[in-house]
C-alpha cells in the first residue's frame, strides 16, 4: 500500500483525547476520506428514497415483495459464502457499548460473539466515537485491564481460547459525525466508525484467526446492503486483504427490509454472515411507516407485543426460513433483562420469560440469539444446547413448513391488547429516563431491570405520537392527547426529582431530556429519528 497523502478531513470542535492519535492517524484518516469521496454521495441517494418510499407507504398503507427482485427470490441454486469459523457457532451473541469496562466483561462472558456497539447502545460523544476504538485496538493487542474506581474491583482479559468473537456495530446511514468534516461537510457516523476500525484492525483480526466483521443496522433495502457490499469490495482492496474476509449480519430492525431479506442476502453474498431479527427498533419501524395508516396499524403497549404475536412470529419464521434457505445464520432478539442484586423473586420471574424466549427461538430454527447481560449467558445457552448439541448451528433445518403472505407482516390488528394508560406512562417513564442518560453521554441504560437503548427510547415516542394522533381512548375513558401526555410527563419529572433528590436531579438533565420527548412525541412533524435532534443537544 503506497503511503497516503495528507488527510484532507479535518478534526472540530473537538478537545484533544488521550491517545486519539493512536486512531487519528494520517493514513487512517485519509482511508476515511476516500470511503467518503466515493461512497457518501450514494448513502445520500439513499436516504433520499427512504423518504419517497414512506411516502409511497403513506399512500398505500401496504407493502409487498419486489416484483423486479422475484428472480432472485425464485432462484434456488445461490447461496451466501460459507461461515468462517470463528462465526460458525453463534449460539449465544452479547451486546454492549465500548467502553472499558464492557469490552472487557464482555470478551469473558462467555458468549461465542459480542455485539461490540457504536450505535445505539452508544451515545455518540467523540470520547465514545474515539476511545471505543483505542479500547477495541487493545483488546486485540491484550494491552488492556480495568479498576472500577468506586469498588476497586480489577478486570482483565481470559485467555484468547475464552474470548467471544468482536462483531462491530458502525452508526446507521442517517447519522453524521459532526466532529469530522469534508470541505465543511460532516463525514457520515457509519463510513467514521467502519472505516477507523477496519484500517486499524482487519489484518490484526487475520493474524488472530478471525476477522473484520460486521453487524449492519437500520437497513431500508437491498439497494443499501449493496452499497455496503461495495464499500467492503473498496476496503478490502485498499488494505491488500482477501475479497471475502468481511463478513456482515444484517439486522433486520424496519418492516421495509423485512420484504427484502433474500435480495439483501443477495446483494452481500459473498460477505454476508447472516440476518438478526430486532425487535424494538423493528416495531418502531412499523409505527413510523404506517403512523397515518389508521386503527388497523395502532401497536398496543410495546410489552404487550411479544415475539408470539402473529405480525412478528410471520416476521421471525419467514427469516429463519430466509437464512437457512441461503445457507446464512438466523440470530434472535434480545432478552433484555437486568438482574437485581436485592429482589430474588424478579430474577426468578425474569429469568423464567428469558429461557422460556430462548427456548422458543432454538426450537423454531434460530442459530443463535442476543442478551445483554452476562449473568443471561447461561440461560440462553442451555436452551441453544438442548437443541443443538455440538452441532455448531441448525442451519440444515430449513423450516419449508413455513410459508408468509405480504400482508402477514403488516398484521398489526391480529393483536388483542390495546394501548394502555399504564402504557403511556410508561412510555414517557422510560423516555425521559433513558433521553436524559444519552444526553450525558450513556447509550445504555438500565431502567426497571430492562437493558433500554435507543431503539426503546424510538418506539417509546413513537407510541405516544401515533396514540394521539389516532386518538385513541384508554380502558379508564382518558383520550391520548397532547395535554395528557405534557401532565403524564410532567409528573414523571416530579416523580424522579423527589426519587433522586434535589442535588442529582440539578446535577443532571431531566428538564432537557423532558422537553425533548415532548418535542419528538407532538410535534405534528414526526421526527425520523430521535437521535437526529437529541444530537444537536449532545455535548461533546
Amino acid at each position: 500500500m503506497s503511503a497516503p497523502a495528507p488527510s484532507p478531513l479535518a478534526v472540530v470542535d473537538a478537545e484533544p483525547l488521550p491517545r486519539q492519535e493512536e486512531v487519528l492517524t494520517e493514513a487512517a484518516l485519509a482511508f476515511v476520506a476516500e470511503l467518503h469521496r466515493r461512497f457518501t454521495p450514494r448513502r445520500d441517494e439513499l436516504l433520499a428514497r427512504r423518504a419517497e418510499r414512506r411516502a409511497e407507504i403513506a399512500r398505500t398503507s401496504t407493502l409487498d415483495f419486489l416484483p423486479e427482485t422475484a428472480a432472485i427470490r425464485a432462484d434456488d441454486s445461490w447461496k451466501v459464502a460459507p461461515a468462517p469459523a470463528a462465526l460458525n457457532d453463534r449460539r449465544v451473541e452479547i451486546t454492549g457499548p465500548t467502553d472499558r469496562k464492557m469490552t472487557i466483561n464482555a470478551l469473558n462472558s462467555g458468549a461465542r460473539v459480542w455485539l461490540a456497539d457504536f450505535e445505539d447502545a452508544s451515545a455518540p460523544t467523540w470520547e465514545n466515537v474515539v476511545l471505543g476504538q483505542v479500547n477495541l485496538i487493545d483488546a486485540y493487542a491484550r494491552n488492556i485491564d480495568f479498576t472500577d474506581p468506586r469498588s476497586g474491583k480489577s478486570y482483565a482479559l481470559k485467555p484468547a481460547d475464552e474470548l467471544a468473537t468482536v462483531v462491530m456495530r458502525p452508526r446507521g446511514w442517517h447519522l453524521e459525525e459532526r466532529h469530522l468534516t469534508f470541505d465543511g461537510r460532516p463525514v457520515p457516523g457509519a463510513l467514521v466508525d467502519f472505516g477507523l476500525y477496519f484500517f486499524h484492525n482487519a489484518q490484526r483480526l487475520i493474524d488472530l484467526g478471525k476477522g473484520p466483521y460486521f453487524y449492519l443496522p437500520k437497513t431500508e433495502s437491498h439497494l443499501e446492503a449493496r452499497l455496503w457490499n461495495d464499500i467492503f469490495v473498496f476496503a478490502q482492496d485498499y488494505v491488500g486483504i482477501p475479497q471475502g474476509t468481511v463478513r456482515a449480519t444484517v439486522l433486520i430492525e424496519t418492516i421495509t427490509a423485512a420484504y427484502e431479506m433474500e435480495e439483501i442476502l443477495y446483494e452481500l453474498r459473498d460477505h454476508a454472515a447472516g440476518l438478526n431479527a430486532g425487535r424494538w427498533d423493528y416495531l418502531f419501524s412499523i409505527v413510523k411507516n404506517f403512523r397515518d395508516g389508521g386503527a388497523k396499524f395502532v401497536l398496543p403497549d410495546r410489552n404487550a407485543v411479544t415475539m408470539t404475536a402473529p405480525f412478528m412470529r410471520a416476521y421471525t419464521e419467514l427469516l429463519v426460513r430466509t437464512c437457512h434457505k441461503r445457507g446464512a445464520h438466523a440470530i434472535g432478539g434480545m432478552a433484555a433483562f437486568i438482574p437485581s442484586r436485592k429482589d430474588a423473586e424478579v430474577n426468578k420471574v425474569a429469568f423464567e420469560k428469558v429461557k422460556a424466549d430462548k427456548d422458543r427461538e432454538a426450537g423454531d430454527g434460530f442459530d443463535g440469539s442476543w442478551v445483554a447481560h452476562p449473568d443471561l449467558v447461561p440461560i440462553a445457552m442451555a436452551s441453544f444446547d438442548a437443541v443443538l448439541g455440538e452441532k455448531p448451528n441448525q442451519k440444515d433445518r430449513l423450516r419449508e413448513d413455513v410459508s408468509v403472505a405480504p400482508g402477514d407482516l403488516i398484521a398489526i390488528d391480529s393483536l388483542d391488547a390495546k394501548p394502555t394508560y399504564d402504557g403511556l406512562v410508561s412510555a414517557v417513564q422510560v423516555g425521559v429516563r433513558y433521553i436524559e442518560a444519552w444526553l450525558r453521554g450513556l447509550g445504555a441504560v438500565a431502567i426497571f431491570n430492562l437493558m433500554e437503548d435507543a431503539a426503546t427510547a424510538e418506539i417509546s415516542r413513537s407510541q405516544i405520537w401515533q396514540w394521539i394522533n389516532a386518538g385513541v381512548v384508554f380502558e379508564n375513558g382518558q383520550t391520548a392527547t397532547p395535554e395528557l401526555a405534557r401532565k403524564v410527563a410532567a409528573e414523571e419529572l416530579a416523580s424522579i426529582r423527589a426519587e433522586i433528590g434535589e442535588e442529582a436531579f440539578a446535577a443532571g438533565k431531566w428538564q432537557q431530556a423532558h422537553d425533548l420527548l415532548l418535542h419528538v412525541s407532538l410535534d405534528a412533524d414526526y421526527a425520523d429519528f430521535l437521535t437526529l435532534p437529541a444530537y444537536e443537544q449532545l455535548v461533546g
